[in-house]
């Protein structure tokens, strides 16, 4: 009976042991796994899907963002700063059409970032809104605001420096996309997949999407 008793007060302890480490282990799993559950929640809430599975932080829920292929053509700028740009030294640029050609050089290979506003990230009209804004001529933010804006050119043979040019890249917003036509059929925009680039007005993704230009300010600075 002795024998028996020590054996049951064993039994006891292993089954308090076993208890023990079986609650502690449910409760540390479970708290894993809610912890795991909520921070997916969260990460999913902010971020959006662009296509091609690229993930974009802070895109304030836009589903239908504007899209640029990876492969999309671009020409170096550098060519066209002797051409437009007469000024010499530190000189101040002297005409609109050097004013706004040094502020988009200052503002080439910035990165792309839907609603972004400056040198860090910036979007497609607020980088037209931005080069505009340095020539004191007000821009209203959106690409589809800025449409309603200035003189129609329909005509893409009448295009010229300074120009602002508007393509259907959208879905649900048209025009979806702007840019700025710097001349030789060239126009430099704030891209999604590559920022801010120059990129012939002929290439496929482009030439198919035209839907038109606007002139903003029809001084011959910018003839």
């Amino acid at each position: 009976m002795v024998v028996s008793f020590k054996y049951f007060k064993s039994f006891l302890f292993l089954l308090a042991i076993a208890a023990i480490f079986f609650i502690t282990g449910c409760s540390s799993s479970s708290n894993s796994i809610r912890y795991g559950s909520d921070n997916n929640k969260e990460e999913k809430s902010s971020r959006v899907r662009y296509p091609d599975n690229e993930v974009v932080e802070n895109s304030q829920n836009d589903s239908d963002p504007d899209y640029t292929p990876d492969n999309i053509e671009s020409v170096d700028i550098s060519t066209f700063k002797q051409k437009y740009y007469s000024s010499e030294g530190n000189k101040a640029p002297s005409t609109a059409r050097e004013k706004m050609l040094m502020e988009i050089l200052k503002y080439m290979n910035t990165p792309y970032k839907f609603g972004g506003e400056s040198k860090s990230g910036i979007d497609c009209s607020a980088f037209t809104q931005t080069i505009y804004n340095s020539c004191n001529i007000h821009l209203l933010r959106t690409a589809r605001e800025q449409y309603t804006q200035g003189i129609s050119i329909d005509n893409k043979h009448n295009l010229r420096f300074g120009d602002l040019v508007f393509f259907n890249t959208r879905k649900t917003v048209r025009p979806g996309h702007v840019g700025i036509y710097i001349g030789d059929n060239l126009f430099v925009h704030a891209s999604s997949s590559n920022g801010v680039i120059v990129t012939p007005l002929d290439s496929e993704y482009y030439l198919n999407r035209f839907m038109g230009a606007r002139r903003i300010d029809i001084s011959s600075d910018f003839q």
